[in-house]
């Protein structure tokens, strides 16, 4: 799968800050009792947790807008809350996000649904659930839906409608398709997070997003039968008007479906799972800012899946933040050896996304013919400077100029993947020109590298890089290797 990774930086570092989303759907309260397992009860084979902690987080359509808002977009919500303290302690932690509660109702005859779980360690221990599903009047809810309709022209203009549906009484069949209706005639896209097995109600979407079980229920198809499952998945699209359908897969990641096309499947990316509570918010969100931004359906869920390998990585629903994401991404752009070598732009963009989440940049170049334990030797000290490597190379032109026409012996593509397999390297820039000074002025390191055969007054930069306040060091040699050496002892042996 090709993903450019620079217009994903750019949806991250800029497009996110300049986008409204309007969510819908159940809300709940997530209450997580924290404690310690060290016993069985004497009074029954159940563990004593004994607590230590009590949190509280926004959950469902909730837990999806705020992982909007720590993603660095503007978000609205809207649902229904109890006439309770626990509808109060929802609405109040909403709106300590900055996100907009205007269109958060209280309901006198129902409670705030409240989710508690009891947590021994790492490990869930138990859940307590506390709902009444009932639909609201049917006074209540067109009074909500007409309420609803409003909030799409109110300004600024969201760029995007999600619909989260747990399956509480909020997104009955005629408010969704009201909302879905009025969403897609604005231009809208419109994602639903699904539930139940009519997906009728969510015709004319831009996406879904059930998960595996999901899927197979709402066909319905054998679960273990993933080819076939997805297959059948494929015929919804046209049935149910939809652009594509996104299904998750958990630990086998995330597939996207699209019309007369083969599925195209993304690898999980969690390292290791402590708890999926809030994932599928997490994917949901992240697709959906990603679709406001301008990418395509695949760059879009690249990104919401490597937000999900984050967020499984925690315990408790615990929403993705704008540095985790970027973090994950930075580290994802690296993992392949080819897409260390970047032109000027795409460097440009990961080196800015490396320094806002505080990394010092170190830079060097040279040629790198036949590369020796010298080269490596000086490069893994350059890189302990720091905590990202760029290494500018010199194309074969630039070389021709500095060295003469015998030289490189090694072309640059060649030249450029060995020092791209590298671990030390975090990134490959060939420059064309007989210096790197326009490499170093674009890019900005924070310290400027160069061999000790060289004086500070000689390196090329070095009081540019003094200007923006980085500074010049010159690392020692290793005595008696050269590629020059090298060159002559094949020569004459």
């Amino acid at each position: 799968m090709n993903v450019q990774h620079t217009r994903l930086l750019k949806a991250l570092t800029h497009d996110f800050r300049q986008i409204t989303v309007f969510v819908i759907g159940d809300l709940m309260l997530d209450r997580y009792l924290w404690g310690e397992v060290s016993r069985i009860s004497p009074e029954a084979p159940v563990p004593v947790v004994r607590l230590n902690r009590v949190s509280e987080n926004p959950g469902a359509a909730a837990n999806v807008a705020m992982n909007l808002v720590r993603l660095g977009l503007n978000c609205r919500l809207a649902g229904f809350v109890g006439h309770d303290p626990d509808g109060n302690k929802l609405r109040e932690l909403i709106a300590a996000a900055g996100i907009d509660v205007s269109a958060i109702w209280s309901l006198s005859d129902h409670p705030t649904v409240t989710k508690t779980r009891i947590i021994g360690g790492h490990q869930q221990m138990l859940r307590l659930d506390l709902e009444d599903v009932r639909p609201p009047e049917e006074s209540e809810r067109l009074r909500f839906v007409a309420r609803l309709l409003e909030m799409l022209d109110s300004l600024p203009p969201p760029a995007a409608v999600i619909l989260s549906d747990y399956g509480k009484g909020t997104l009955g069949k005629e408010t969704c398709r009201a909302i879905i209706q009025a969403a897609r005639s604005r231009g809208l896209p419109v994602v639903v997070d699904p539930k139940g097995v009519d997906y009728t109600r969510y015709h004319g979407a831009t996406t879904l997003t059930p998960n595996r079980r999901e899927l197979a229920e709402a066909i319905p198809w054998p679960y273990a039968d993933l080819a076939g499952l997805l297959a059948q998945g494929e015929k919804m699209i046209p049935s149910l008007g939809l652009d594509f359908l996104t299904v998750t897969l958990s630990e086998l990641g995330i597939a996207l479906l699209e019309k007369d096309s083969t599925p195209r499947r993304i690898p999980a990316m969690a390292k290791e799972v402590f708890d999926v509570s809030g994932a599928g918010d997490t994917v949901v969100a992240t697709l959906t800012a990603g679709i406001a931004a301008g990418l395509s359906p695949i760059e879009a869920l690249h990104l919401a899946n490597l937000a999900a390998g984050v967020v499984v990585g925690k315990v408790g629903t615990t929403p993705i933040t704008y540095p985790e994401i970027l973090a994950a991404l930075s580290t994802d752009a690296a993992i392949g050896e080819s897409d260390k070598i970047c032109d000027l732009e795409r460097a440009s963009a990961r080196v800015a996304a490396w320094r806002e989440l505080g990394q010092k940049i170190v830079f060097t170049n040279g040629c790198f013919d036949l590369l020796h334990a010298g080269h490596v030797t000086y490069l893994e000290k350059a890189r302990r400077l720091g905590q990202r490597l760029v290494v500018g190379l010199n194309t074969d032109r630039s070389v021709r100029q500095l060295k003469g026409p015998s030289r490189p012996v090694i072309n640059e593509n060649d030249r450029a993947r060995v020092l791209a397999a590298m671990a030390s390297i975090d990134m490959v820039v060939p420059f064309d020109e007989e210096t790197p000074l326009n490499l170093i002025q674009n890019l900005q390191p924070h310290i400027l590298a160069k061999g000790a055969d060289y004086s500070l007054e000689q390196v090329v930069g070095y009081r540019e890089v003094q200007h923006w306040g980085g500074e010049c060091v010159l690392i020692p040699l290793v005595e008696g290797k050269s590629s020059s050496r090298i060159v002559e002892h094949i020569k004459h042996p």
